[in-house]
């Protein structure tokens, strides 16, 4: 594929992106994608054929960014705990969008699992990447495997918890406080 046509592609994912977790998955159509891309709806089909497979790009951004956050924090981080903290700390970067809509992930999770079951499943991976990334750096702390396992997926649901809540009370102080239990829960893991 060309550099336009990468480009084009990307533009698509980018505004699919964002309409799903905007609007959700049902209620965006490939027309409101084209136009948000600013790409003509007849060239969207040189691209992708459904709008299951965008949906598939979409987790596969997901994944990626994912991916890459932690082999990033893996280069600048050699101590388990403090990489945890920053990846904690990365997360809450994008508080106040997960504020605002959610969380994009789990929404394309819940929004892909009928239509799309296949991006669904490759958007939850980026939870599994979490999970497992979190799990490791504790049992290289010494934790038993179960443990570092049960610990991860507190983490994990202490801030998927926090997003959910703050959305619907739209109060970003929910999510800071869940932010705040995590890196406690980490303190006291052992």
């Amino acid at each position: 594929m060309s550099k336009r046509g990468e480009l084009r592609r990307s533009q698509l994912l980018a505004a699919a992106a964002n309409r799903f977790w905007q609007f959700g998955y049902g209620s965006t159509s490939l027309a409101d994608i084209a136009k948000d891309a600013d790409v003509p709806i007849g060239n969207v089909y040189y691209y992708f054929r459904t709008k299951q497979e965008i949906a598939c790009g979409v987790a596969d951004i997901f994944v990626d960014e994912t991916q890459l956050m932690l082999e990033e924090i893996c280069e600048v981080e050699a101590d388990p705990r403090r990489r945890i903290i920053a990846l904690l700390r990365r997360l809450s970067q994008s508080s106040r969008s997960r504020v605002e809509r959610g969380c994009p992930i789990a929404l394309s999770v819940r929004d892909f699992r009928t239509e799309a079951p296949a991006a669904s499943a490759r958007a939850a991976e980026s939870f599994e990447l979490l999970t497992g990334f979190i799990g490791r750096e504790l049992q290289r702390t010494g934790s038993r495997p179960s443990i570092a396992l049960s610990k991860a997926r507190e983490i994990i649901v202490e801030w998927q918890g926090g997003i959910s809540l703050a959305h619907a009370l739209g109060d970003a102080t929910i999510l800071a406080e869940s932010f705040r239990r995590a890196e406690q829960r980490l303190v006291q893991t052992g």
